[in-house]
């Protein structure tokens, strides 16, 4: 599983990148709301990818963060949903703009989307609305994306010690809120929040 790509992008369209890798070119399907994030890049770049396999075909998906990364995940897992809708459906929408009509179960938001019909929007927030609030994907959508990698592992981290996973991201949170993360690294914000954690 290829789990992301750091390198040159050497080809760019709103539908498609071609990242080059150590002299290798990937070529990545990828959404609107990556494009607008890629297209402010320069230099080197980290892309999350999911690697589609079927019987004729890989597909590889390019992300720019895990915030859609993880919500691209979560549509595919919908009964009906390919990739191609769920990479349609975030190029109409932002991560939090869908999460958040999943969530308030808004049909009609859902149904603007390019190819989703109104029993297909049903169906999305029948199977997603109880996972969004136990997956990574609600949390790091919380914060900037600068932090929300750093938020996700010390939360992760936290989870394997023991702690209550709705315990561990309100600690972790806390933490952010008083502290700059810009001046934290993952050590320093694990240990601040087992102080709160045990309060």
């Amino acid at each position: 599983m290829i789990s992301y790509l750091i390198g040159k992008i050497v080809h760019k369209s709103p539908t498609e990148i071609i990242i080059d890798v150590n002299g290798v070119g990937y070529s990545l399907n990828i959404s609107l709301t990556s494009y607008e994030k890629f297209s402010s890049t320069n230099g080197d770049l980290k892309i999350y990818t999911y690697l589609h396999v079927r019987e004729d075909v890989l597909q590889l998906y390019g992300f720019a963060d895990e915030a859609e990364r993880e919500m691209f995940r979560l549509l595919i897992s919908v009964s009906g949903i390919g990739p191609k809708i769920a990479q349609g459906m975030l190029s109409g929408m932002t991560p939090i703009e869908l999460k958040n009509a999943i969530l308030n179960a808004d049909i009609q938001a859902l149904t603007s989307l390019q190819g989703i019909g109104k029993k297909t929007a049903e169906r999305i927030v029948l199977e997603l609305k109880d996972k969004l609030g136990k997956n990574d994907v609600e949390i790091s959508m919380i914060i900037s994306s600068q932090g929300s990698k750093l938020l996700i592992d010390a939360v992760n981290a936290l989870v394997s010690l023991g702690y209550n996973r709705l315990n561990a991201e309100n600690a972790v949170k806390a933490v952010l809120k008083e502290t700059n993360s810009d001046k934290l690294n993952l050590e320093e914000l694990i240990r601040l929040s087992l102080r709160h954690t045990l309060k």
